[in-house]
C-alpha cells in the first residue's frame, strides 16, 4: 500500500491503475465497521483507495474535532492488511487551501434528523465528498448503513450531479452486545457502553412490535423509548420516516427508517435499523 498526500500524488498514483477504482471515505480510528467496507471494496475492485481525513467544515464549533481520535499509522497498518492499494491522507491545506470558498448542498433529506440537529452537517460532507470523487475518480464508494441519512444525501448529491459514482451502502457492524461501531465508542466509559447498549436495544423492541404485527408509529416510538427511558437515556431524536426520502412516518409502511441519537457521557452516537422492509 502507498500512502499518498496531495492530488497530483494520487492521480498520479491512479494514472494507470486498474480499473474499476473504489473509494472508502473515512475520518480515521479504523474499527471493523471500516474494515468491513474495505473488505467488500477489495472484493469487488481491481484498485482500492481509502481515504483519511478528519473534515472540518463536517463539525460545529461546539463539536469534538479537536478531540476526534487520530492514529494514521494505526489506521495505515490496519488499510494495508485489508489489501487497500493507496492512503490518501492530505493535511487540511490541500484540501481547502486559504482561498476556498465554495459548499456544495443538498436540499430535503438533509434537513430533518442529524440536519435539524447539527445545523451546516451535511453541507460539510457534501463538500469534501465531491472534492474526493472529483480527486479519485472512482467507479463506486462505499459508505454504511449506521450513517443511513448521510447514504441518502450521498446518492441525492450523485444523482443530482450526475456523478458516474455508484454508492454502495453496506450493512452496519456491530459490537458482541450490540453496540454498533463508531470510532466516537472510545470516549466511552465501561459504565457508559452499558447504558449505550439501550440504543440497539431500543431498535431491537421495535422490531419486535413491528414482527407482533403492530405498525402505529406511535405504539412502534413508544416500544424503542421504553428502553431508553429504562437506561436513563433522553434521546436527541428517535423519528420514524420512510427510507428513501425521510419524509415523516404515521405507520410501517414498507421500509421505514426509524433513527436514533443520544448522548451518553461524552459521545454522541447515532443508530438505525430499516422496519417493514429492506433498505435501499
Amino acid at each position: 500500500m502507498k500512502t499518498v498526500r496531495t492530488v497530483a500524488e494520487l492521480r498520479a498514483a491512479l494514472a494507470d491503475a486498474p480499473r474499476p477504482v473504489g473509494l472508502v471515505p473515512t475520518m480515521g480510528w479504523f474499527h471493523e465497521g471500516h474494515l468491513s467496507l474495505m473488505r467488500v471494496a477489495r472484493a469487488e475492485c481491481a484498485t482500492v483507495v481509502v481515504s483519511l481525513f478528519v473534515n472540518p467544515t463536517q463539525f460545529g464549533p461546539a463539536e469534538d474535532f479537536h478531540a476526534y481520535p487520530r492514529d494514521e499509522a494505526r489506521d495505515a497498518a490496519l488499510a494495508e492488511a485489508e489489501g487497500a492499494d493507496l492512503l490518501f491522507a492530505p493535511p487540511v491545506e490541500e484540501v481547502y487551501p486559504p482561498s476556498f470558498a465554495t459548499t456544495v448542498s443538498v436540499g430535503g433529506v438533509s434537513e430533518p434528523l442529524e440536519g435539524e440537529a447539527r445545523p451546516g452537517h451535511f453541507d460539510g460532507v457534501t463538500t469534501i465528498v465531491t472534492k474526493l470523487f472529483n480527486m479519485v475518480g472512482p467507479e463506486v464508494a462505499y459508505f454504511g448503513q449506521k450513517d443511513a441519512q448521510q447514504a441518502l444525501v450521498i446518492d441525492k448529491l450523485v444523482r443530482d450531479l450526475d456523478m458516474p459514482v455508484r454508492i454502495a451502502v453496506c450493512p452496519i457492524v456491530r459490537e458482541p452486545g450490540g453496540l454498533a461501531f463508531s470510532s466516537r465508542n472510545v470516549y466511552l466509559t465501561p459504565d457508559e457502553r452499558k447504558r449505550a447498549l439501550a440504543l440497539s436495544r431500543a431498535l431491537r423492541a421495535a422490531e419486535r412490535t413491528v414482527e407482533l404485527g403492530e405498525l402505529d408509529a406511535a405504539r412502534v416510538l413508544a416500544a424503542a423509548r421504553g428502553e431508553l427511558d429504562a437506561a436513563g437515556i433522553e434521546p436527541e431524536y428517535l423519528e420514524l420516516r420512510s427510507a428513501t426520502d425521510l419524509t415523516p412516518a404515521q405507520r410501517v409502511n414498507g421500509s421505514t427508517l426509524l433513527a436514533v441519537a443520544a448522548r451518553v457521557g461524552r459521545a454522541r452516537l447515532i443508530d438505525n435499523t430499516i422496519l417493514g422492509g429492506t433498505g435501499a
